[in-house]
């Protein structure tokens, strides 16, 4: 587990730009279980989080088409969030950060952290705005 003073500026990234922390098995459940279109992030405290995945994330919400509901799980501080959040990325292996979209339930596209390492934020972007575009 990270201490708090660490991940709280990290976690607050996300939520500053609409994203709710879910912190229990039962809250990851019903967050991806929502009807219409739910993106899940899988936040970290790795360099790519900070310098691609949060930054691309928030950059993908400016246009038109976006998940309606917007969530995140911080990888080692919410472990049993995080695992719980694992078994709905299935088959995909666990990986953070990564970045889960869903629509009615069901996982219809996921990024993991090789998709993410070695691009810019803006590229993360506009990968997250085709699958809006696709199912949003």
């Amino acid at each position: 587990m990270y201490p708090a003073e660490l991940t709280a500026p990290m976690a607050a990234d996300l939520t500053s730009a609409g994203f709710e922390e879910l912190k229990t098995p039962d809250q990851v459940d019903k967050a991806l279980a929502t009807p219409g279109t739910v993106l899940c992030v899988v936040n970290s405290v790795c360099g790519c989080a900070a310098g691609a995945a949060r930054p691309g994330v928030k950059a993908s919400l400016s246009g038109a088409k976006r998940p309606a509901k917007l969530v995140t799980v911080f990888a080692g501080v919410d472990t049993d969030a995080v695992h719980q959040a694992r078994q709905h990325f299935l088959p995909y292996p666990p990986s953070s950060p990564a970045i889960a979209l869903f629509k009615d339930g069901k996982l219809v596209h996921f990024v993991e952290r090789h998709h993410i390492e070695g691009r810019n934020a803006q590229m993360i972007a506009e990968h997250l705005e085709m699958a809006y575009a696709e199912y949003c």
